[in-house]
């Protein structure tokens, strides 16, 4: 199973990149992560901001294929606690699809996009700024599998 992080925005900085790195090597092939940005739509005094999300949302669309389970991160969706994340990444490997995890820009994702995705999920009821969310969703992943394969990682 793969699972592919399709994020909006581009040019992270270095710590992010590393903090992202650091987790996918841990990971196994079997398990592997995958992170593909999208450009953001044109934001700035004045900016049509529906029309940048819904630009933003082609460009997702776009990238996804369409045997994949498609989990949108949204402030408004389900809260899984990190058993609970196990549990549905192997339900996920069972189903044998790979994922697409989708994070939208500054706005979030296009409502649409949002409302078409098979399940969506929340990190926190906080706002995290993107860059973290990467390095969350990284390490969250590497925890999830470690608990799937009983590894001490999780305590």
């Amino acid at each position: 199973m793969r699972v592919r992080l399709l994020a909006v925005g581009t040019r992270m900085p270095a710590w992010v990149t590393q903090g992202v790195e650091e987790y996918r090597k841990r990971l196994p092939r079997d398990f592997a992560l995958e992170v593909e940005e999208i450009a953001p739509g044109q934001r700035g005094k004045n900016a049509d901001i529906p029309r940048a999300m819904a630009l933003e949302a082609e460009r997702i669309r776009a990238r996804l294929r369409g045997d994949e389970q498609v989990v949108a991160l949204e402030v408004g969706g389900k809260a899984w606690s990190t058993e609970q994340l196990a549990e549905q990444a192997e339900a996920w490997r069972l189903e044998g699809r790979d994922v697409a995890l989708l994070v939208g820009g500054p706005d979030g994702l296009e409502p649409g996009l949002s409302a078409a995705a098979d399940q969506r999920w929340s990190l926190s009821p906080l706002t995290l700024p993107h860059p973290l969310v990467r390095i969350l969703l990284a390490e969250q992943l590497y925890r999830a599998w470690t608990l799937m394969v009983g590894h001490p990682y999780h305590r």
